[in-house]
């Protein structure tokens, strides 16, 4: 979790919403390290997720990512959790909940749908305050009014 949160950082730098992904193999070996590129690439699909899910199965020549683990800042939203059921990845580890776009447990419970035809184990709450005050203090930076 703690290379996400370091690539959330980096995103954080060029502007960029501070959310970080990494998705380890069965045995712990890194695939991939992504963080949101929405604005950089200007592709609304470029979150950190989907940058890293993306990143994983090229580097192993597959789309399907069994047995692997994504560890995301913040609880992924629809797109996301979509595309996680679809890599067929046996577990989600998160960091905070987001109360508004959240589409793993705040809303809809696309992972463990019993109507799909896969589920991940999921596992909130990771380093979760670190997690939420990355997201926290960039949105008040953002807010913030240039000073002349």
């Amino acid at each position: 979790m703690q290379m996400a949160i370091e690539a959330g950082k980096r995103a954080a730098e060029k502007g960029e919403v501070p959310v970080g992904a990494c998705i380890a193999d069965a045995n712990y070996e890194l695939l991939a390290i992504a963080s949101n590129l929405t604005i950089t690439n200007s592709d609304p699909t470029a979150h950190a997720e989907v940058m890293a899910l993306r990143e994983a199965g090229a580097r192993i020549g597959n789309y399907r990512l069994v047995g692997a683990t994504v560890y995301s800042t913040i609880e992924p939203c629809v797109m996301c959790a979509g595309a996680l059921v679809n890599a067929r990845v046996a577990r989600l580890v998160f960091g905070a909940h987001d109360e508004r776009f959240g589409a793993v447990e705040t809303h809809f419970g696309l992972c463990t749908s019993e109507i799909l035809n896969h589920r991940i184990e999921i596992v909130p709450g990771i380093l979760a305050d670190e997690c939420r005050e990355l997201m926290k203090q960039f949105f008040q930076k953002m807010r913030k009014p240039a000073r002349q």
